[in-house]
């Protein structure tokens, strides 16, 4: 795992590098005026191809690996490898043809987004099986379709959580990165070794374009790298839930309860406001702390200005990653205490985003201006 982890990185890493090099000229022609810029100058925003070639390549040498070597102990199966890219395929794809072409509408990435999640229920029988509360769990398995319907919400849902919140340097890919070691940490616990394998390569994949990412922005992940990102966490924490009953459902939810309830905020506010949700705005909660909390610093150069401001605004949504994944990993077997943490996060949320949007932000959590 470490072997295949490390590759990964190594895969990924050259390849943005390359991509650093080499796309220069076709990160000129993204935008300028869109809401969700928060950077001068022409960056990249096609490394999610370095983490998807990374993870990918990493993966099929496993394979590879497997078909000399069946019987050596290896934790995957060639069919199951085989299964997952073909399912997340569609979705990916759209991704990487939207950081490329630009015209990739939000109807047609949904559409292909939602041609993943039917793959993979259809070839992985992806199903949330139970709810982990005893009161429920029998009306739930009376009604599978119930499962099915959540597996697919799921998977066609999450890839578009992940582009949301991928604003910052450093900010989607730490959340992924976090998630994943989290997902592993347990599926090691369960004796689950080829979903452990799947989740770190991705992690690895997800170390390597990190370091080119954050501090330096010198490239972004795109939709490609955010669809990655959100394809395979979905896959394997309902995986990971569907193969062990005793791994709460709740746990993957608060793992991913700040994409997940950013994504549902996002969508309700806009339609409250007469707005399409997929009209891109700056009103998500990293554009907030970035606007309302991170102060301006004083530099002559006003790309560095905005550099440090981008910079600075990412740890504090990694820490509000953190107050999730914590007590998921401690308490992963328990859908109670899960289910309060949940609920925890959301009535937190809700107060502090409309504090932060009627400039009611204590003192203390505002940085103070540099000279």
């Amino acid at each position: 795992m470490i072997f295949l982890s490390l590759s990964a990185a190594t895969l990924s890493w050259g390849i943005c590098l390359w991509l650093i090099r080499y796309a220069l000229e076709h990160a000129r022609e993204y935008g300028q005026a869109v809401p969700q810029r928060f950077h001068l100058g022409a960056v990249p925003r096609v490394g999610g191809l370095g983490i998807v070639l990374g993870w990918t390549v990493a993966l099929m040498l496993l394979g590879v690996w497997l078909g000399f070597a069946p019987a050596a102990g290896l934790p995957l199966n060639d069919r199951e490898l085989l299964f997952w890219f073909i399912a997340l395929s569609p979705s990916v794809a759209a991704g990487v043809l939207e950081d490329f072409t630009q015209r990739m509408t939000p109807r047609v990435r949904l559409l292909l987004t939602c041609g993943s999640a039917t793959l993979a229920v259809l070839l992985l029988k992806l199903n949330v099986t139970h709810l982990g509360l005893s009161f429920l769990d029998q009306w739930w398995t009376a009604w599978p379709w119930l499962g099915i319907g959540l597996a697919f919400l799921a998977v066609a849902g999450l890839p578009h959580a992940f582009n949301i919140i991928d604003g910052y340097n450093g900010l989607a890919g730490t959340v992924a990165l976090l998630v994943s070691l989290a997902i592993a940490h347990v599926a090691i616990q369960v004796g689950d070794r080829p979903l452990a394998v799947m989740i770190l390569t991705l992690a690895g994949a997800t170390v390597g374009f990190l370091l080119w990412n954050y501090p330096r922005g010198l490239i972004f992940a795109g939709d490609g790298g955010a669809y990655l990102w959100g394809g395979v966490i979905a896959i394997a924490s309902i995986s990971l839930v569907q193969r062990h009953e005793e791994v709460s459902p709740w746990f993957p939810m608060l793992l991913l309860i700040y994409p997940v309830w950013e994504t549902v905020f996002s969508i309700y506010r806009k339609l409250v406001r007469g707005v399409s949700p997929g009209v891109a705005d700056a009103l998500h909660f990293h554009q907030l702390i970035y606007r309302r909390i991170v102060r301006e610093v004083f530099h002559h150069d006003e790309a560095r200005r905005m550099l440090i401001r981008n910079n600075r605004t990412s740890p504090y949504l990694w820490g509000f990653t953190l107050l999730t994944v914590i007590p998921a990993v401690l308490f992963w077997r328990h859908s109670e205490i899960l289910i309060g943490f949940c609920v925890l996060f959301v009535i937190t949320y809700v107060p502090a985003y409309l504090m932060i949007v009627r400039f009611k932000v204590p003192r203390w959590i505002r940085r103070r201006r540099r000279h």
